[in-house]
């Protein structure tokens, strides 16, 4: 009875935080298996292979029109996002203005541009020439692209610029002024070269949301030579009644998303190791 009873007062061994911490691990990883095995246990591989991934409609994709959707693609990106650099700059330095109208000004436009949906601002400037009859977008489509994904970048890049250069030691700044730059000066040749530095990666994730956003140019109107990946899939996909096209034109996004991400994470790592 004395042996069963000291057996019973011995508190039992409690695992270590790293021990603990693997048998959770070990639980995820089993949890997971079960779930791809219970989902291909499941799934109608036959049908998916046709719909999804039709080996002839794959070719045939990719051989008719996939190449140029994805230069337009990346047209559309490449100059909304200059645009909205250079907008977002502009806010940015209105943010932090001492001018309060300056302030104002900025902070709405901001406010405003970041609550709308992207989708909201494509179908406004869609229906600008109705708004406005006679009025023409230089370089038709890419003007109007540009114009409408540079509006919506601009008041996020604005934010991310604005905190770049609020994160410049305002000590460099300083000394920069007591050397004899002028305000303007400081900014140009110390302030913003460090604070474009600090950020890059987000302004590339900034990018990367604008390739993702250049989705909605259909609202616009098109024609089949200035189709973006997902018109160029869309139409694909409804004439031959398959959505393997679509997958196609969604694996080219990640053709250009995968490097940037890429080169994101490692510009991250060598920021860390700097610090």
């Amino acid at each position: 009875m004395s042996g069963d009873s000291d057996r019973a007062r011995t508190p039992r061994k409690r695992l270590s935080p790293r021990r603990r911490a693997r048998r959770i691990r070990i639980a995820q990883y089993v949890v997971l298996g079960l779930l791809v095995v219970a989902a291909g246990w499941g799934a109608d591989w036959s049908t998916i292979g046709h719909t999804f991934f039709d080996p002839g409609l794959i070719g045939g994709t990719i051989a008719h029109g996939l190449w140029r959707a994805l230069w337009n693609t990346i047209a559309y990106s490449a100059g909304g996002f200059l645009i909205g650099l250079v907008a977002g700059t502009l806010l940015a330095l209105m943010r932090l203005s001492d001018v309060a109208p300056y302030r104002w000004l900025a902070t709405i436009y901001i406010e405003f541009f970041r609550g709308l949906p992207a989708l909201v601002v494509f179908m406004a400037f869609s229906l600008l020439p109705l708004a406005f009859p006679g009025l023409a977008m230089p370089w038709p489509p890419y003007g109007t692209v540009w114009a409408a994904l540079g509006i919506v970048g601009s008041a996020y890049m604005a934010e991310t610029i604005r905190a770049g250069i609020l994160a410049v030691p305002t000590g460099q700044i300083e000394a920069a002024r007591s050397l004899g730059m002028s305000a303007g000066q400081a900014l140009r040749k110390v302030t913003l070269p460090q604070a474009f530095r600090i950020m890059i990666p987000p302004l590339t994730n900034e990018l990367i949301m604008l390739i993702k956003d250049s989705s909605l140019v259909f609202i616009v109107g098109l024609s089949a030579a200035n189709f973006d990946l997902t018109k160029f899939g869309r139409a694909a996909a409804n004439t031959h009644v398959n959505i393997t096209p679509l997958v196609v034109a969604g694996l080219g996004y990640l053709l250009i998303t995968l490097p940037l991400s890429i080169l994101v994470r490692r510009m991250e790592a060598a920021a860390a190791r700097g610090r």
